[in-house]
């Protein structure tokens, strides 16, 4: 993206809302009324109110997203790399806005907050929340700015579970969601630290049961327990690259109990500016909300929750986060497929951790800021120039020939609207084709991070995710096809893909090069080496091919697991071919699908 900026110098505003006798009814069938709510807003809302975009944070995010408060502040808002003009929510296209939310101690009505009716602080008289109550906070926020509808809502971690929320408890209320690093239910593991958290701010002899002093309060219990959560937001590897087991300040061990690792004075740092600018009681609050976060509970299964979503949805999730690995975004990227629901999903490589979605900044302005562009305007009709083949020099213009025709030839396999699983889909090529020429319901699946971003920049569903790990995340027979567009070749268990392939789908259309062309029997008959030609560019030692078979081989494939052969289609230079094709085809198409 260019012409990035900043949002400039920003204003926290206030708003009240749920005032009595119209309280917010709780999940603990508790209710709470006036809320004051904080939050700022970036951009200008458009005349239709079509374009906001709200921003859920995390549990130690508050309304202020970007830009300043005043010209001498230290530092921006917690997402500043993201959020303005040219950025990944960008501020000239989108109104951005972001609230504190409920329970919380930057302006929102919290704990720390007078109860009017009592005139004194809640304390730990405040209701206990859940992430669902903080969402119906925010759900009055945006009717009193005038939305009805939200172009979208995305957050990471606490603010992933916010975004879930929005998408099924107010499924008509937004245009799509974005979901990084988080999870649709609260694992033992996150519990656990959480928990831990919590004691350690009550075994503080200052906490008091929650009515302490503000100017004196359970400083050091609060400090450990951010101590802890903050080791949980790195890795392993980002720990051992930024500290390994330097000292501090000594060259030598002091044989005593001070912090002497860079390590320890690191995490006493974090533990010290955390106390200065949050409130112990809204920490018990969130951490207690995050236990009880579970999207399932109202519905009684992942899939039935995910069945209430109509919005486009988009999920990211870090290699290296072990706090909400990637696993637990995959059971929501693969329940949402199996009803039928729009969704994307890229595992970015990272040693960042979950502290990921914060840093990460180039690839998710990339995923982000190419899931926005399409999720108001309708997929680009327009014909699309195919890239050059991904191959040394380019490739040919003789291959990209042969690449379209392949594709036209699909295409007219294709009928209008079929559903088509597009398996190793690159960037997205043939889905872009086929959802031109044919409207199909289309999803990709893609193991190469690079190529799901180019898919998802396109306007299309994919899915980041090797094949070879199968296709278990999709139901029976839920696809018209299923298509392999010359990547049988390259994958590590073609028996085991094609098997998979064939389960959830009536039909398979696979492309892949012809080993037995004339060409590589020259090579290897003459030369005796391993072949290189026009039609296969690499060498032995970069080739991503691992299995080298020909039409023949195929078509005894076929007959050994009773897969009946419905259309072979041997070409040369993109044109039909008839005679021999075993020696001079270069490549063919096969349709495919299980026998009688």
């Amino acid at each position: 993206m260019t012409g990035k900026g900043s949002v400039g110098i920003v204003e926290t505003q206030f708003l009240t809302v749920a005032e009595p006798p119209h309280e917010l009814k709780l999940d603990s069938g508790e209710t709470i009324g006036p809320i004051t709510i904080a939050y700022e807003t970036y951009g200008q809302l458009n005349a239709e109110a079509t374009n906001a975009v709200l921003l859920t944070h995390a549990l130690s995010g508050d309304a202020h997203v970007a830009g300043k408060h005043h010209t001498a502040d230290r530092k921006p808002g917690w997402w500043d790399n993201m959020v303005g003009p040219g950025k990944a929510f960008d501020t000239d296209r989108y109104f951005v806005l972001c609230s504190n939310v409920l329970g919380g101690c930057t302006g929102s009505t919290g704990p720390g907050s007078v109860n009017p009716e009592t005139g004194a602080p809640y304390g730990l008289s405040f209701p206990v929340l859940t992430i669902a109550d903080m969402v119906r906070a925010q759900r009055e926020l945006v009717r009193t700015l005038g939305i009805s509808r939200l172009l979208s809502v995305a957050g990471g971690s606490m603010g992933g579970m916010q975004a879930l929320e929005w998408a099924t408890q107010f499924p008509d209320a937004l245009q799509s969601a974005i979901v990084i690093a988080s999870t649709p239910v609260s694992g033992a593991q996150q519990i656990a630290f959480e928990a831990v958290g919590r004691n350690a701010v009550q075994a503080d002899p200052n906490f008091r049961d929650g009515q302490y002093d503000p100017e004196d309060g359970p400083n050091q219990g609060l400090a450990i327990a951010r101590m802890l959560a903050h080791i949980t937001y790195l890795s392993d590897a980002s720990m051992r690259e930024k500290f390994g087991r330097t000292l501090r300040r000594d060259a030598r061990f002091r044989y005593d109990f001070s912090s002497e690792f860079s390590v320890e004075t690191y995490l006493d740092y974090q533990g010290e500016q955390f106390v200065n600018r949050f409130d112990a009681n809204t920490y018990l609050y969130f951490t207690k909300a995050m236990s009880y976060f579970d999207v399932t509970r109202r519905y009684g299964s992942l899939d039935a929750a995910m069945a209430e979503v109509q919005c486009k949805m988009l999920l990211l999730s870090y290699t290296s986060d072990w706090l909400y690995p990637p696993y637990q975004s995959e059971q929501i990227v693969y329940s949402l497929v199996r009803n039928d629901k729009s969704a994307s999903y890229c595992r970015i490589e990272s040693n960042y951790g979950h502290d990921a979605f914060l840093l990460e900044v180039d690839v998710m302005e990339e995923l982000i800021g190419g899931f926005l562009d399409h999720v108001s305007e309708p997929f680009d009709s327009k014909e699309e120039n195919l890239p050059p083949e991904v191959a040394p020099g380019g490739g040919d213009k003789r291959r990209r020939h042969t690449r379209r025709r392949m594709y036209d030839t699909i295409a007219g396999l294709v009928s209008e609207e079929d559903k088509v699983l597009d398996v190793g889909c690159g960037e997205g090529q043939l889905l872009s084709s086929l959802k031109r020429k044919k409207r199909v319901v289309g999803v990709g699946i893609e193991i190469d991070q690079a190529r799901v971003v180019g898919a998802i920049q396109r306007g299309l569903s994919v899915i980041h995710a090797d094949v070879d790990e199968g296709l278990k995340g999709f139901r029976d027979q839920s696809f018209d096809i299923v298509t392999l567009s010359m990547t049988l070749q390259v994958v590590e268990r073609p028996q085991v893909v094609l098997k998979e392939m064939l389960r959830v789908g009536r039909k398979c259309i696979l492309t892949f090069p012809n080993f037995g062309h004339w060409s590589v029997r020259k090579t290897v008959a003459l030369r005796g080496s391993s072949p290189v030609t026009k039609h296969l560019p690499y060498s032995w030692y970069n080739t991503p091919n691992r299995h080298f078979f020909s039409i023949k081989d195929f078509r005894a494939f076929c007959r050994m697991e009773d897969y009946c052969i419905e259309l072979e289609a041997p070409m040369s230079g993109g044109k039909a071919l008839s005679f021999l094709p075993n020696l001079l085809a270069e490549d063919v198409l096969y349709v495919i699908s299980n026998g009688a």
